[in-house]
């Protein structure tokens, strides 16, 4: 298609509708594709890519088909604080420090790591990459599909186009990475008898395979806090993620006319635009009528479609053109997760370290929804908490994880690209250091099966 129009967005749409219907099928149905415990958003994006402009294309996608990641990131971000509960800053501290700490490790080793390796080991074999190319890996291992499409949309605003294409392919390849290095792990990990839920890799429920739950073990995915003789409880919800997003871009547009040439990713005035609306909604007593569950449920939809779309966008050419420095990149991120769950889980976990670095290895090579899917695979019950542990730490991670998406290309695109990774990784070192200083150091190593950690 060369016009764009509402009738080709409503194709896009049913178009990759149709492909997550067929992946939940396949996914359902077929015994192979269920032991790699793919998401139906991935295989329907393998789909799209085989059918789709870089394949045989037969897919009738629209010229704009791959400029809607940038979008969905920012529904996404914008989801996160709306109707999130109120929460002490101290009782934060006092409960996750140690998964704020890992989270946040996981988070400057990879982004500066990579940034790092491709200024000193990529950047100088092959001398025409830009100089940012190295943070393709924390943006499609660590970030996913989502933060690949901010990374890319926020480099093709500074001149370099195929970083999209490249984010993607990071982001596809770190959850083929995250799935079967983390089955790997398991299965080892269940022999040596360091999981604490599990004995074998045989155990798992059904429902973990097939992706379908049995009627009697089904939950609500939200409340309806408004009358429908009023408006819809999930118009309400999409208005207000409608309504801010809207905002953002118009403050995305303010901002680029008032400071040329300084880029601002959506994402990050989406997340501060929500925070202002739930201060807002607060101070006058409505947040009690926002369902912090259908707000994530708005979120996990938008990220269904966003995997989906991002991987049958990708442009194979520029993949190719990239491949021998790619390949490289992703045999670093891969040795530099492993060592990440190798040394730094079991050194700041006193409890559950297997279960909690085993969805550390899954968020830092593929997603946080793939960290989730290998945990569930060990602690079924999620009787370690970490999943909690993780939803109150990630409020002091978000700032983060924004400022290293705003900042990074930025400073790339003047000239500065050893700022970001050499402070990153020198914070990272800080933390590491404060735990050896109070002793905190190696607590996991106390369990008795720390010595067959592998």
């Amino acid at each position: 298609m060369n016009n764009f129009s509402i009738w080709s967005l409503m194709i896009d749409i049913s178009v990759v509708s149709g492909l997550l219907l067929l992946g939940t099928i396949l996914r359902a149905k077929i015994t192979w594709i269920q032991s790699l415990f793919l998401p139906a958003s991935i295989i329907a994006g393998f789909i799209g890519l085989i059918l789709g402009p870089s394949g045989v294309n037969i897919l009738p996608f629209s010229d704009q088909f791959a400029s809607y990641p940038g979008l969905l990131i920012a529904v996404i971000f914008a989801a996160i604080p709306i109707g999130a509960a109120k929460i002490k800053i101290g009782e934060i501290i006092g409960r996750v420090r140690e998964m704020w700490s890992y989270s946040m490790l996981l988070t400057l080793l990879m982004w500066g790591g990579g940034a790092l390796f491709g200024l000193l080991v990529i950047g100088q074999i092959f001398t025409d990459l830009p100089s940012g190319f190295g943070l393709i890996l924390g943006a499609g291992f660590l970030g996913g599909h989502g933060t690949a499409a901010a990374i890319g949309e926020a480099f093709n605003l500074h001149g370099w186009e195929e970083a999209m294409s490249l984010g993607m392919t990071a982001a596809t390849i770190g959850i083929l990475v995250a799935v079967l290095g983390g089955i790997l792990l398991v299965k080892r990990g269940t022999e040596k008898g360091h999981t604490q839920f599990i004995s074998s890799f045989k155990d798992l429920p059904s429902e973990m395979r097939s992706g379908l739950i049995q009627s009697d073990e089904r939950s609500s995915m939200g409340s309806e806090t408004v009358s429908s003789s009023s408006i819809d409880p999930l118009v309400l919800h999409l208005s207000i993620i409608a309504f801010v997003v809207g905002v953002a871009y118009w403050v995305t547009q303010l901002l680029g006319s008032l400071l040329p040439g300084i880029a601002v990713p959506l994402l990050s005035i989406a997340f501060v635009v929500a925070l202002i609306f739930q201060f807002l909604i607060r101070k006058v007593k409505a947040d009690s009528y926002i369902d912090q569950r259908i707000m994530t449920r708005i979120g996990g939809s938008a990220t269904d479609y966003l995997v989906a779309i991002g991987i049958a966008s990708i442009n194979v050419t520029v993949v190719m053109d990239y491949a021998t420095p790619l390949i490289i990149l992703f045999v670093f991120g891969i040795i530099w997760a492993y060592l990440i769950f190798r040394f730094i889980g079991p050194n700041i976990f006193k409890d559950f370290w297997f279960e909690k670095s085993l969805f550390g290895w899954g968020w830092s090579t593929g997603t946080v929804a793939m960290g989730l899917s290998l945990l569930r695979i060990v602690d079924p019950e999620l009787k370690s908490k970490t999943s909690d542990d993780y939803a109150l730490s990630y409020i002091g991670m978000v700032p983060v994880e924004i400022m290293i998406i705003t900042f990074a290309p930025l400073l790339v695109s003047i000239g500065l690209p050893w700022v970001m990774p050499v402070t990153l990784l020198v914070v990272g070192a800080a933390i590491i250091a404060a735990y050896k200083y109070f002793g905190l150091w190696g607590i996991g190593r106390k369990d008795k099966n720390y010595k067959n950690v592998s």
